[in-house]
């Protein structure tokens, strides 16, 4: 059985260890792979690989969403991983200096026009967004049909147990629209949701590094506290359910009927096989353990129609 829900992406990894773990994941039924650059197992027509463009080198001309970074840095993209195409191709977030109505228009309409051509050429199959607002996706779908181009087929957005408004309000309205997908990242909140901090920033955590001082900034705050507060009395959910916190929480993103599929970042085999481990909680995910954990977490969005499950 493939699990189109989860998808993997190896992080600060050799490429020893990046193989490793994409055999795991393909082994327990994992078929998407998220900027790979290699793969295990199967044939290529078997699985499905993204990647995305934005920040590719220090030159003006090697990043954003400029048409010459777009067929540059996907071409790139594919020399180095050996491919001869991937499946979804994410524009990673909108591109301020490419300014889409009057001179914005014109901006999205490269993009899109952009998208289009390496599709057309055979490079990717579809093409995405990733940290797009509602707005902007409509009016890169506006674009395509305006000119007889391809639009955007899904949104790569960040979800969990803290970051909510978007994909259970925002993107369901989208899909109901014009047919775009959610694809969601960070179901672990870049590990705050691991459990790991529990007790401070332990040493050699992502929070203790230099360049992740923004997310120790963050664990460390008034509502980073009252965030860890909250995932003790998680824990106990957890617990009744039999199953680690981590699992509880990525368990709590595919039960959501709006997700197409929940992206896990994976450096070890062993954080990866227990975040597997979510695919047995999700039927125990009743609809009185999910109001249990709203009533902890007290930040349930408002929309006029619920799309969740």
């Amino acid at each position: 059985m493939r699990h189109t829900d989860i998808s993997v992406c190896c992080v600060l990894t050799s490429r020893q260890v990046a193989e490793q773990l994409m055999t795991i994941a393909y082994e327990n039924g994992v078929n998407l792979f998220d900027t790979a650059e290699v793969y295990a197992g199967g044939r290529r027509s078997s699985i499905v690989i993204t990647t995305k463009l934005y920040w590719g080198g220090k030159a003006e001309t090697e990043r954003g969403l400029s048409r010459k970074h777009i067929i540059e840095g996907l071409k790139g993209s594919l020399q180095r991983m050996q491919l001869e195409y991937v499946d979804v191709v994410f524009a990673n977030r909108p591109d301020s200096n490419t300014p889409m109505e009057g001179e914005s228009c014109f901006r999205g309409r490269l993009i899109v026009r952009a998208m289009t051509y390496v599709i057309n050429q055979g490079m990717a199959m579809y093409w995405g967004t990733s940290r797009w607002t509602a707005m902007e996706i409509m009016e890169a779908y506006s674009v395509a049909r305006q000119f007889n181009l391809i639009p955007p087929v899904c949104e790569q957005a960040e979800y969990h147990l803290f970051q909510r408004e978007k994909v259970e309000v925002q993107l369901p309205e989208l899909y109901h629209k014009i047919g775009v997908g959610a694809m969601t990242w960070s179901p672990l909140a870049c590990g705050i949701i691991s459990g790991k901090y529990e007790n401070g920033i332990p040493e050699c955590s992502r929070a203790s590094m230099k360049s992740y001082q923004w997310l120790k900034e963050k664990i460390v705050s008034e509502d980073g506290r009252k965030q860890q507060a909250k995932l003790k009395e998680l824990n106990h959910i957890a617990e009744k359910l039999v199953c680690t916190l981590p699992q509880l929480a990525v368990a709590w993103c595919l039960r959501n009927e709006g997700v197409s599929s929940v992206l896990l970042g994976t450096s070890n085999p062993e954080q990866l096989t227990e975040n597997l481990g979510a695919i047995q909680v999700l039927p125990k995910m009743t609809s009185q353990v999910v109001s249990e954990i709203d009533h902890i977490l007290g930040n349930r969005p408002y929309s006029k129609k619920d799309y969740r499950s």
